[in-house]
């Protein structure tokens, strides 16, 4: 069936030997057939039957006389469809247009003028058949089949053929598993750089297109040309590219949304009652955030921290919590019409994944026990439910035990947190003595930081180790296994740090004179005074910025330091004259090969990404625009990866994102419930709230404006006694700076009763009113969101009207298509009866 057409040793490796396959016309047939792959068909009978084709199409828009073939016809039929796949992006560019004055030209646009090939045909297509070939459209045999489908089908091939006899003798993973082949890779078809300009000598191969077009920085603010990535890396590549890009191009309205918020509270600063409270209160006395060394503060230092905070905890705050719960949901719901509208664009509709082989390592682990298998009826390797259910009971206690040990890690931070403010706040230097608890958080942020990226090392070599030791029976129920795993793994340890921030950094320190103590030693942090909201900013955008600044250099930096490593090697070797000479295989050799697990790394990362833009948005509103930013150079360093970085990796199909989708929904669904408590629990909204409608100057009358909140800094913060204070928590300074005699009084964060009432620093009627509103509002915040996403997902179809009706259309064609050839066929049997029988008839005497 397949030959080798090329073997010689390497010139850069004397002892490895290189073997280029390459499929003729009839294998290429044959197995398409097998494989169901479905090719564009030419219509039968267009004129009477309907156009399936855009050739055709073009033919009788608006009923106007077109010549084909040399003959005028007129049409009597309407278009049943026209196509409109990117309507809703065309609306965009007419409003973006007007301001062509300071965008590139042709924003978003394609160059098709200089790029022709990346039109695609839009004739239906149907599953190929070597009988009905001339029913489909071939125009040159070398070219019918698309480089990702002629890939497909040689590895199709390569996958069950036997090498030895033998029953485990099967399949080229197998050869190099045990080390008989060092790699196995499709060719780039050739370099993707050229001497001549692509607009005037057009593109040398797809490679150079998919450069020129995609993978440059100057195209940036282009369409991804998916139909051509697809054709050249396969299609679940281009789903990849595909979800990339939708995910993108919905972070704008929300990156849009978010920085008006910022820029909501930027204006209303100056009108902010409560800041303007901090900045003025001089005469209020702050007992110190930490024992001994922190000194009494006045409130109004913290005035530029009370402002700060009204930059993202403001008004529009609640809005933007509920808007971007709904953006999730929506995001959602559209891809998933993208996809179908994409799944059928590339036929992979009624595409179903054949019955994986089972793994080598399941095969030979239960190779002892078999049964049959009730689809093929063939005997197969199996291994027992006791045995499955007690590697299941193992992987799952090693899944506990990694995250008590990202528990144990929060809990260092904790320690290191709660320590280091004292050591900060006697400091030599003023400036880390006076901002103490935002260098503890700062400082914190950043260990909390390389400890994540030294834990995640640890989790792939954990999580490779309990995925192998449950020994899934085939390469999805491995992969599907170990997405799990490293999923739950990364979130949790990329995010629990942040939760403790959000919901536990001062709400259990108890009060001056009776402060909850860590080992019955450290005392617990305080927020600041202006409140725990900064810390969770601080920490969000600092992790969000580094890791993403992390992630681009390595998925970039690394595969360019190691391919420059390898040039200069050859260069030393052979000198820079031999370099053109090596062929394309020894080229690709010498490139970074792909991942080992395929596409995880880029999903994962866009997944953690997604979590960190929706679970604490409440938070940090900006957090959409930095997640955009990153997004619009993602796509283009990714694209360089894989045109020029990286071996050409094998094309593969895939009708959807698998499971990322669901840990999507999942997010989604935390979302709403983390940003209900951010809301309720972090920020200050409720307190206010409370205050303008119950204490404050307007209480009773319905009013929630600035003036009704004056007052509010004083009626939230409670009186303590100084005398009260334990020997270890007395701090060293007695306050007589202040006033010029020792501190009698100072105030601090909570509802509770002066010292000298009859219950000595007792919660107070408002603490109760607040906590009742906190819960109230969880509960509607929540139930209210929940409604609006149900709601919508039940108004948004899974797939767009005209797509089905599409669908519907091309069904209906190809019965038309088979029962115009089968009557064909008949008429033509028909025919040479007749003529058979009156020849006989003829020459009987």
């Amino acid at each position: 069936m397949m030959t080798p057409c090329f073997t010689t040793s390497s010139l850069t490796n004397s002892d490895i030997i290189f073997v280029k396959l390459h499929a003729p016309w009839e294998v290429l047939g044959k197995y398409a057939e097998l494989m169901n792959v479905r090719m564009p068909f030419r219509p039968f009978n267009p004129f009477t039957a309907g156009a399936p084709c855009i050739l055709v199409r073009c033919c009788f828009l608006n009923g106007h006389f077109i010549e084909i073939n040399g003959r005028s016809r007129r049409s009597r039929r309407k278009i049943y469809y026209l196509h409109r796949r990117y309507k809703f992006m065309n609306r965009i560019e007419k409003q973006i247009s007007r301001f062509r004055g300071w965008l590139p030209r042709k924003p978003m646009k394609l160059d098709k003028e200089t790029l022709p090939d990346l039109e695609e045909n839009d004739c239906y297509t149907a599953p190929f058949s070597q009988q009905r070939i001339h029913h489909f459209i071939i125009h040159n045999k070398d070219t019918f089949f698309n480089n990702a489908t002629r890939s497909r089908i040689v590895h199709h091939i390569l996958q069950r053929v036997k090498y030895e006899e033998g029953k485990n003798k099967i399949g080229l993973n197998r050869l190099l598993s045990n080390g008989s082949y060092e790699a196995a890779f499709p060719l780039h078809e050739g370099s993707y750089r050229s001497k001549n300009s692509i607009k005037t000598h057009g593109a040398e191969n797809h490679r150079h297109l998919l450069y020129e077009c995609w993978a440059s920085w100057g195209v940036w603010y282009k369409y991804q040309p998916l139909d051509l990535v697809r054709r050249y890396f396969g299609e679940k590549i281009g789903l990849y590219f595909a979800w990339l890009g939708w995910y993108t191009g919905m972070l704008f309205p929300a990156a849009f949304i978010g920085l008006f918020v910022f820029l909501y509270g930027v204006t209303t600063l100056n009108h902010c009652q409560v800041s303007k409270e901090v900045c003025q209160a001089t005469d209020i006395i702050m007992c110190p955030i930490c024992d001994k060394y922190c000194p009494f503060m006045r409130l109004s230092d913290s005035c530029v921290y009370a402002k700060v905070t009204h930059l993202f905890d403001n008004g529009a705050t609640v809005f933007f919590a509920v808007f971007m719960a709904v953006w999730a949901t929506v995001f959602l719901e559209f891809w998933k019409r993208r996809r179908a509208v994409i799944a059928y664009d590339w036929d992979l509709i009624d595409w179903e994944e054949e019955e994986e082989e089972i793994r080598p390592q399941f095969e030979a682990k239960y190779s002892k026990k078999e049964r049959m298998n009730p689809i093929s009826g063939k005997p197969e390797p199996y291994q027992a439910f006791a045995d499955k259910c007690s590697r299941l009971i193992v992987s799952a206690s090693g899944i506990f035990f990694m995250i008590c040990v990202v528990i144990a890690a929060v809990f260092g931070i904790v320690i290191y947190r709660v320590v280091t403010v004292s050591t900060f706040a006697a400091f030599k230097w003023a400036l880390i003595r006076n901002n103490s608890q935002v260098a503890t958080t700062g400082t914190a942020v950043c260990i909390n930081f390389c400890i994540i990226m030294l834990l995640n090392v640890l989790y792939e070599k954990v999580a490779l180790f309990l995925t192998n030791l449950e020994q899934p029976r085939t390469e999805s129920e491995w992969e599907n296994s170990f997405t799990l795993k490293m999923f739950l793994f990364q979130f949790v340890n990329l995010n629990s740090s942040t939760f403790y921030i959000a919901f536990f950094l001062g709400r259990f320190t108890g009060h001056p004179g009776a402060y909850l103590r860590l080992i019955n030693r450290w005392r617990l942090e305080e927020c600041h005074p202006s409140g725990c909201l900064i810390d969770l900013c601080m920490q969000m955008g600092i992790i969000m910025v580094l890791k993403q600044t992390w992630n681009n250099f390595m998925e970039l930096g690394y595969p360019l330091i190691q391919n420059w490593w390898t040039r200069r090697k050859l260069r030393q070797e052979y000198g820079t004259q031999r370099k053109t000479s090596f062929p394309q295989w020894e080229k690709d050799y010498n490139l970074q090969p792909m991942n080992a697990y395929g596409l995880f790394d880029e999903y994962l990362e866009m997944i953690l990404q997604f979590g960190f833009t929706t679970i604490f948005v409440a938070a940090f509103p900006l957090a959409p625009l930095l997640a955009l930013l990153n997004n619009i150079i993602e796509i283009r360093l990714d694209a360089y990866k894989f045109v020029t970085q990286w071996r050409r990796p094998l094309a593969s199909r895939a009708k959807d994102i698998g499971i990322w989708y669901g840990i999507l929904e999942g997010i989604g669904i935390l979302s709403v419930i983390t940003n209900a408590f951010v809301i309720a629990v972090t920020s200050d909204f409720i307190p206010r709230l409370v205050y303008a409608y119950k204490y404050g100057p307007c209480a009773g009358q319905g009013e929630a404006g600035q003036k009704c909140m004056v007052g509010y800094v004083n009626a939230s913060l409670s009186v303590f006694l100084v005398s009260d204070f334990e020997n270890r928590s007395e701090p060293t300074s007695n306050g007589s700076e202040f006033s010029g005699s020792p501190l009698k009084y100072c105030r601090y964060r909570d509802y509770r009763d002066p010292p000298h009432s009859p219950v000595p620093y007792g919660y107070t009627l408002q603490f109760w009113h607040v906590l009742a509103a906190r819960l109230a509002f969880i509960i509607v915040f929540e139930h209210l969101v929940f409604c609006i996403k149900h709601l919508i997902s039940y108004l948004i179809p899974d797939l767009p009207k005209d797509l089905r009706d599409r669908m519907r259309r091309e069904k209906y064609l190809i019965q038309e298509m088979m029962y115009e050839a089968e009557l064909e066929r008949l008429q033509k049997e028909r025919k040479e009866r007749k003529k058979n029988g009156k020849s006989y008839h003829n020459e009987w005497p």
